[in-house]
């Protein structure tokens, strides 16, 4: 049995970019002559690309004050230590939303008119997996935008026995996981659209059967 239908999980193929994922119907995965493929989603980089999480490294400048200005490590829990405001929660959170967190609390008693800049260093929350029928298999730091081309690229490429036209990509959505067939070999031919992924996406490259 196909372990893929084993798992109990829809099976579906994807066209486009972004969580706005197509999947054609059952008569196309039958291969039904004459059925026109779906129209293209539009790609759509997802919130949580951008937000902070545990494990991540941020520097955090505040202007004309050196003794406030430093590199920080999101604990377990998802925050850090701040000089004079203590506790600052980053999980979940852009570096926008944690800067303007940190200089109202500052101007509040503080500072006067406090600039406060907040930069990713370092990411480590966010991940993508490459396994299988790759040259270096493993766990890749997400990049936003990044794309399923790239993360194969990132695991040194196909080996001859990948079945690059059936490459499996697994994905969380609304809590569930779904996987579906990525015509690979045709996205990197330019005939199909490259897939943008999200972080926790598992890409897994099956052997070819000759």
């Amino acid at each position: 049995m196909n372990m893929w239908a084993a798992s109990g999980h829809k099976r579906r193929t994807m066209r486009s970019s972004g969580p706005g994922i197509v999947a054609l119907g059952a008569c196309v995965l039958a291969g039904c002559a004459g059925a026109p493929p779906p129209p293209a989603a539009p790609a759509v980089v997802p919130t949580s690309a951008h937000t902070l999480g545990s494990g991540d490294v941020v520097e955090i400048k505040v202007y004309r004050e050196p003794d406030l200005t430093g590199v920080y490590r999101v604990s377990d829990s998802g925050v850090i230590d701040f000089p004079l405001i203590g506790e600052v929660a980053l999980l979940a959170k852009r570096p926008q939303a944690v800067e303007n967190d940190i200089r109202s609390r500052l101007a509040d008693g503080f500072l006067v008119n406090p600039k406060v800049t907040v930069f990713l260093k370092e990411r480590n929350s966010k991940k993508v997996y490459v396994l299988g029928q790759v040259n270096k298999p493993g766990t890749f730091n997400y990049e936003a935008g990044m794309t399923v081309i790239q993360a194969v690229t990132y695991a040194g490429g196909f080996t001859n026995l990948a079945s690059r036209n059936n490459v499996q990509l697994t994905r969380v959505i609304s809590g569930r996981e779904e996987r579906f067939r990525v015509p690979v070999g045709d996205i990197g031919q330019g005939t199909a659209r490259n897939i943008e992924l999200q972080p926790g996406d598992i890409i897994f490259v099956p052997e070819a059967i000759f």
